[in-house]
């Protein structure tokens, strides 16, 4: 016959087991339940400009031919990417606004009646019209950054993009009126300058 103390001892392991048991149970249950919540960051911001979505949206360019799919893998390229744009991109824009200068002085000169600087204003105009766009390009194309909040109150970046829709409508207006009307294609122009120069001083500063 098993003595009582025995009994106890037996009963006691027997509701530890199933005290530890229970716990194990609830405790897969509860790593369950974060293994389903937690969910992978997303690759791609919830707001860009229509010219990134263009190429680098979940349905861009890039994304349809499997040129650049999405992944976590590419995305760190395309940061990568984005960080040599964006220099690239600045140091164009001292390059660009330099040959504004140079093209303003010729083109006053021009207008005061130096006739044979006709062909060197426009081999100019070309030079900065190619270094202009070819900087924008670099700014609108570049892939996404991985998070675009919105900036609330006023912000250099802010203010950076607001000038530059008005000194890449003035470029467009530039180029149009240029063999049109003279007045319009000079006051078009020192609207670019102005605006491109005031962009690049207070996104510097």
């Amino acid at each position: 016959m098993v003595p009582l103390h025995m009994h106890k001892q037996v009963l006691i392991l027997f509701c530890l087991l199933a005290f530890l048991f229970t716990r194990a149970q609830e405790g897969d249950d509860l790593f369950s339940m974060l293994d389903s919540t937690i969910e992978a960051p997303p690759l791609l911001p919830e707001r860009m400009l229509v010219t990134q979505k263009l190429l680098w949206g979940e349905k861009g360019l890039l994304r349809t031919t499997g040129i650049a799919p999405l992944s976590l893998e590419q995305r760190q390229k395309e940061l990568k990417l984005r960080r040599i744009m964006l220099t690239t991109h600045q140091i164009l824009g001292y390059t660009t606004l330099a040959a504004m200068v140079a093209q303003g002085i010729i083109g006053g000169k021009l207008y005061n009646g130096d006739y044979d600087l006709y062909k060197l204003h426009k081999d100019m105009g070309m030079v900065v019209n190619i270094s202009y766009f070819t900087t924008a390009g670099l700014s609108l194309f570049t892939p996404p950054p991985l998070i675009n909040k919105k900036i609330k109150g006023f912000s250099s970046i802010k203010a950076h993009k607001t000038l530059a829709t008005v000194h890449l409508s003035a470029m467009v207006v530039t180029n149009i009126y240029k063999d049109r009307d003279r007045d319009i294609h000079k006051t078009a122009a020192y609207t670019a300058f102005g605006s491109y120069a005031l962009a690049i001083l207070v996104f510097k500063f």
